[in-house]
């Protein structure tokens, strides 16, 4: 078979392969507490899950148009003026299967040899997978703990070449929590006037999942960057809809239309139940969702302590998400060593933090998506773990 060379390219995101492996143990009669995966352990609210039946009795069974039907990008736009207070014009919304396809288009789209494409290190793995894939070089943003994994807004300016064509950026960040402080955001932006040739893509999917106090600062809120700014959001990680494959994303004017013909040639369009489920998730009650997130900042407040009385491990607290990432440099393990040794030995999956860049050695990603009861049970046992070792 004669393949693509550019295949070779294609990485992939380990929290997969580290939930087949965990599966397997399970299916093998080994008790696994799967702290590895980055889904809320919640079911989809029920009234959500009701308006995609009702559309499917209601005959609705047919392709839908490729940019999403207009009630749902109707009730993106509803969603983001409540939430950020922007008004964003149903034209600009694309639905999505999901938050992938978004990442995927726009690296397409600004990614070829000879370009760079800045993205977070420690960060969501598709991301560089996808910028090789175009033959882009990728320029990490190097997330540090010291600075509690939040971007700092001069570092990001300073890495702006004449061949950057893309910056990613994510707050709160996967796998880190970080949420990035609004002064940081606001001096990126006032610096991105010096470089008018650089497109922004902000992934914002945790958006509502922030804790002490803090507030999401979209990027929509600053009109001087909205001609060039991509924005990823949807419904997996606050509506608890992981396996729904829906998302949403708000383009420029002038993308909308080249955005809308990559999804004809590669997807279509999304499943008309599950765009009708969306709309019932933005325009229903919010109450599961701040249920969720109540539950999450209440795990939060479990977990980092657990970690950081563990022998070798140090952990800050996450602004946001579901993520913690404490490093682990103080057991003498790699990531990799440790992560494996807690999935054999000590029975908790988790995902060693190389998996999101080679600045997440030293570290481990705990997805606290998961019972206290389960947490403090795997926390117990990476204890003796650590103490036999």
């Amino acid at each position: 078979m004669l393949l693509a060379e550019s295949l070779n390219r294609l990485g992939t995101e380990t929290a997969f392969d580290i939930l087949a492996r965990a599966a397997e143990l399970q299916r093998q009669g080994k008790d696994i507490i799967s702290l590895g995966i980055g889904q809320p352990d919640f079911k989809t609210p029920p009234h959500i899950v009701e308006a995609a039946i009702k559309a499917l009795r209601d005959g609705e069974h047919g392709y839908t148009p490729a940019q999403g039907i207009v009630p749902l990008r109707e009730a993106v736009s509803r969603d983001l003026n409540r939430r950020h207070g922007v008004d964003v014009h149903p034209e600009n919304v694309v639905i999505m299967p999901g938050g992938k396809p978004t990442m995927f288009f726009a690296i397409l789209m600004f990614g070829y040899p000879g370009v760079e494409i800045m993205y977070p290190d420690p960060g969501f793995p598709i991301y560089r997978s996808m910028i090789e894939y175009t033959g882009a070089r990728p320029v990490p943003i190097v997330l540090r703990e010291a600075n509690e994994f939040a971007f700092s807004a001069d570092e990001v300016l300073a890495g702006i070449t004449p061949k950057t064509s893309l910056i990613i950026l994510n707050t709160p960040g996967n796998p880190t929590g970080g949420a990035v402080p609004e002064a940081e955001i606001r001096k990126l932006v006032k610096g991105l006037e010096k470089h008018p040739h650089v497109t922004i893509m902000a992934d914002e999917i945790y958006s509502q999942m922030l804790y002490g106090g803090r507030e999401h600062v979209s990027f929509l809120r600053f009109p001087e960057i909205r001609d060039r700014l991509i924005i990823l959001d949807g419904w997996s990680k606050t509506y608890a809809m992981t396996g729904w494959r829906l998302g949403f994303s708000i383009w420029p004017k002038a993308l909308v239309e080249k955005v809308v013909r990559l999804a004809v040639n590669c997807h279509s369009c999304v499943n008309a139940p599950t765009q009708f489920a969306g709309i019932a998730a933005l325009d229903g009650p919010q109450d599961a969702v701040h249920e969720m997130v109540k539950a999450f900042d209440e795990r939060r407040k479990v977990i980092v302590p657990l970690l950081n009385q563990l022998p070798g491990f140090k952990c800050v607290d996450p602004g946001g998400a579901f993520y913690a990432f404490p490093n682990i440099t103080g057991t003498g393990m790699s990531s990799k060593e440790l992560q494996n040794k807690m999935l054999e030995t000590a029975g908790v999956a988790t995902v060693a933090g190389t998996s999101f860049g080679i600045h997440g050695e030293g570290y481990i990603r705990f997805s606290y998506a998961n019972s206290t009861e389960n947490i403090r049970r795997a926390v117990e046992r990476i204890g003796k773990l650590l103490i036999e070792n």
